[in-house]
């Protein structure tokens, strides 16, 4: 997914909005404003990555449907503290009523894109890729990894539909790696990709005779990590995954692993900041 559609964020707007607004703004029906006009801008006051900008301005012309927006900034682009992001024109009352709404989707995805840089910053040049997880917001899967494509990351899986990925408890319940590489093998063919994760050298041998395409190196030290890359040599892919920090991630990517994946990108991210103003008249 390189670009988002409406289909991803419009029915999550309305709920958004119906969740603060409930029976009414009270705050903003006290003011009795009627069909005055203003006008408000967005601002970064932190340096970063903009992502979500679509979805902050559906927060408004859900509100006010003639609202004039104006774009100074492209999703994907740097933030410094102090630009401008967009100008909003149109209803008093919607633009007071949907802002807070609009600024916590833009804080949080322009957040996510921010982490997600400063990780491929730390490989930059390396054969490394950052990947992320399936650990995302219930409901916001596809703003959250579009928000990760912004901070020039990679999605990994979408969900359970689009991968196979066998992990501890499938190998578990499978009797072993090779049982369940096997198996995956007869349910979907000899060329389907598969995934297996591991946590001991044990299993890296297991998953590279079964044929796994991609092993999983999970929360291993930097010198499992080490043996594991050297006994694969090239054979699968590697991935490593499991408490990477921007402080590990380029130790890590200096091993000549194929796959960094972060579930901190998209859980731990700390919303931008990001205000919104009201002009004079």
């Amino acid at each position: 997914m390189n670009t988002l559609q409406p289909e991803h964020y419009t029915d999550l707007v309305k709920r958004a909005l119906a969740e603060d607004i409930g029976g009414g703004d009270i705050s903003t029906q006290c003011l009795n404003l009627g069909d005055r006009r203003a006008r408000a801008v967005l601002k970064a006051k932190d340096n970063g990555i903009l992502a979500g900008r679509d979805v902050a301005a559906a927060c408004f012309r859900e509100l006010d449907p003639d609202a004039a927006i104006e774009f100074k900034i492209e999703d994907g682009a740097r933030l410094r503290d102090g630009d401008v992001i967009m100008e909003i024109t149109g209803r008093a009352d919607a633009l007071l009523s949907a802002e807070r709404t609009a600024l916590n989707f833009l804080q949080r995805l322009s957040g996510i894109a921010k982490y997600t840089f400063l990780m491929t910053q730390q490989v930059y040049g390396l054969k490394s890729k950052i990947y992320d997880t399936r650990k995302t917001t219930p409901g916001m899967r596809m703003l959250e990894k579009y928000a990760v494509l912004m901070g020039g990351g990679t999605n990994h899986r979408i969900g359970l539909f689009d991968q196979v990925l066998l992990k501890d408890n499938h190998i578990l319940l499978a009797g072993g790696v090779a049982n369940a590489v096997n198996a995956a093998r007869k349910s979907l063919g000899k060329d389907a990709f598969v995934e297996v994760e591991v946590e001991t050298m044990d299993q890296v041998r297991e998953a590279l005779d079964a044929g796994a395409n991609r092993i999983m190196l999970d929360n291993m030290s930097f010198l499992e990590i080490e043996e594991a890359v050297k006994h694969i040599d090239g054979r699968a892919e590697v991935e490593v995954s499991g408490g990477v920090t921007l402080l590990t991630v380029g130790t890590i990517a200096d091993m000549n692993v194929d796959v960094i994946s972060v579930g901190a990108i998209t859980h731990s991210a700390d919303a931008l900041d990001i205000s919104m103003d009201f002009q004079p008249e």
